[in-house]
């Protein structure tokens, strides 16, 4: 006799609600079938279900998060980087509290203190048959800031190591909730047999019908929330093992919207709104934004950086800032809404001659014209690199910045000697900016973001 066993899921929502009601009402469709064929099945999610670009996630530190998963049922999740490194340590550590369903991550431990009463490391269920089922978490290990936050985060192979042999031993399927990206999923699949399925996430890959590495299954369901992911796996009771393994995803872009989801929704907006809606400032004139040229508001951030992180100079690019502030009261959901991105002020050491390619390479046409996803940035283009604590002599010709002398406290640049350079956490990643990823000695600033010391520059400079 074959019996399937079905699993549901999200990966990399990001806090995009407005995909939300139509993965409830989907999956409530799927819990009504499998109840009724009697089939068991269950709900999970892969971690950066929230979001802090989304007021509602903001103003609730992701527990609307939570409470919404709560409502839809969900069985099994794990935590990804948004969940923990964007939140401070109380939050985290608070966050699943309330939870009805079972957070998994193997990898995660809290270092001055007992982990919280809702993280295990693995979690075993049966189905009515007794067919048993192991279920592990792993999240990406980005220890330079979550060891600022009081967390550490394990080589998801250490962890394997040490708790594969046990966990397979236990069970009778074993199945992997991995926010570690693709080139890990893959790496862990030929490393690690005994695991029969991967669901993946955190670089927002997409497997319409699942891929395999060696026999194992390796699934995911992109971003946003647009698309959610099956897996359907068949046990032969009388060989007494897994006979075949499917993977799927779903386009709910036609799905009916789920109404009580909705409404819940529309109830925590405006929640959120009250709590976000305490002025800041009450500007007498509006404070214009211009993703190209350097504006007051810019200047004013970037300013309130280099003296926030005491350092040589500070850098940030005009992207960063989607709107104008009006003249009136100005509140915190402004605020938000016109600087949204979870990112964290840093500083690195660059010598003169780093820093110059830096500033020449910050200047050109296609980094100021990039469209950027990802990295924390939330806005639409990188725009032009506005600079605290540097006179940077500028031609502009062609659509192009050609750089000419470059000076601090009125003297050029020393090739040899070390600055101390503040800006956004995102150009330590990736290859945007080089020399600044590349750079041996980097401090992160946690748990602030950007628009907290927007926040504290309008406070104090108005």
């Amino acid at each position: 006799m074959e019996e399937k066993i079905f699993f549901y899921y999200t990966n990399d929502l990001h806090s995009h609600f407005e995909n939300w009601s139509k993965i409830v009402s989907y999956f409530n469709q799927k819990k009504e079938q499998r109840k009724a064929a009697k089939q068991a099945s269950w709900f999970l999610d892969i971690g950066d279900h929230v979001d802090r670009s989304h007021s509602i996630s903001e103003a609730f530190m992701g527990k609307a998060n939570v409470e919404l998963l709560n409502h839809a049922n969900y069985d099994i999740a794990t935590i990804g980087n948004n969940e923990g490194i964007t939140l401070d340590y109380d939050d985290l550590y608070h966050l699943y509290d309330h939870a009805s369903f079972q957070l998994v991550c193997g990898n995660l431990q809290s270092v001055n203190k007992d982990n919280p009463s809702w993280l295990k490391d693995s979690y075993y269920s049966i189905t009515d048959s007794g067919i048993k089922i192991g279920f592990i978490g792993l999240t990406a290990p980005f220890n330079a800031f979550y060891n600022l936050l009081g967390w550490n985060v394990t080589s998801p192979y250490e962890y394997l190591d040490r708790h594969i042999d046990r966990i397979a031993n236990n069970c009778d399927i074993v199945i992997l909730l991995s926010h570690l990206g693709i080139n890990e999923d893959e790496e862990i699949a030929r490393r690690y047999p005994d695991i029969d399925v991967i669901i993946g996430g955190h670089t927002h890959h997409l497997f319409r019908t699942g891929e395999y590495v060696n026999k194992t299954l390796l699934t995911a369901a992109g971003k946003h929330g647009t698309n959610v992911g099956e897996v359907i796996l068949t046990w032969d009771h009388y060989r007494n093992k897994l006979v075949q393994k499917e993977g799927y995803v779903t386009n709910i872009e036609h799905v009916d919207r789920d109404s009580m989801t909705g409404v819940k929704l529309d109830e925590y907006q405006k929640q959120a709104d009250q709590i976000l809606g305490e002025t800041v400032v009450t500007l007498t004139e509006p404070l214009e934004v211009n993703w190209f040229q350097s504006t007051k508001l810019m200047t004013m951030l970037v300013d309130t950086l280099m003296e926030w992180t005491n350092s040589d100079c500070a850098m940030l690019n005009a992207g960063l800032l989607l709107e104008t502030l009006d003249a009136g009261d100005v509140s915190y959901r402004d605020i938000h809404r016109i600087c949204p991105h979870p990112i964290n002020p840093c500083t690195v050491d660059l010598n003169g001659n780093e820093l110059a390619e830096v500033i020449r390479g910050s200047l050109t046409k296609s980094l100021m014209e990039l469209e950027l996803k990802g990295f924390g940035f939330r806005g639409t283009v990188i725009g032009k690199m506005v600079f605290a604590g540097l006179d940077v002599e500028l031609e502009h010709q062609h659509g192009e910045y050609r750089v000419g002398s470059i000076r601090m406290g009125g003297k050029l640049l020393d090739r040899n000697k070390t600055y101390r350079v503040a800006t956004a956490d995102m150009f330590t990643f990736g290859q945007l900016l080089p020399e600044i990823s590349r750079a041996k000695k980097k401090h992160f600033f946690m748990p602030e973001f950007l628009r907290d010391l927007l926040v504290h520059a309008l406070k104090t400079k108005f």
